[in-house]
């Protein structure tokens, strides 16, 4: 079974947020008042080949804790989406 895996990362909410917090000051001078909070993070759309949606889950779980997230500062979500045989990758 073919699988589309869309990853979100992004820093856990007790940490500061430097990137977010630029935006959302730059966001403000260009007279966007009504934004009070920014977190910025990754987005990750990957494809996988596996038996069933337990060993997808499984796959995408090693991968985000192992490699893509820093589990001491970064938490994660996911969304997999089975593929048919015909149907492309896409978001």
């Amino acid at each position: 079974m073919r699988f589309f895996v869309e990853i979100i990362i992004m820093p856990k909410k007790e940490l500061l947020d430097p990137q977010g917090n630029t935006v959302k000051n730059n966001l403000h001078l260009l007279h966007i008042d009504s934004v009070s909070d920014v977190r910025i993070g990754k987005c990750i759309h990957m494809q996988l080949e596996a038996n069933d949606r337990d060993e997808a889950t499984h796959i995408v779980e090693k991968a985000c804790s192992e490699l893509l997230a820093n589990p001491i500062i970064e938490e994660y979500t996911f969304r997999l989406r089975e593929l048919s045989n015909s149907e492309p990758c896409s978001s």
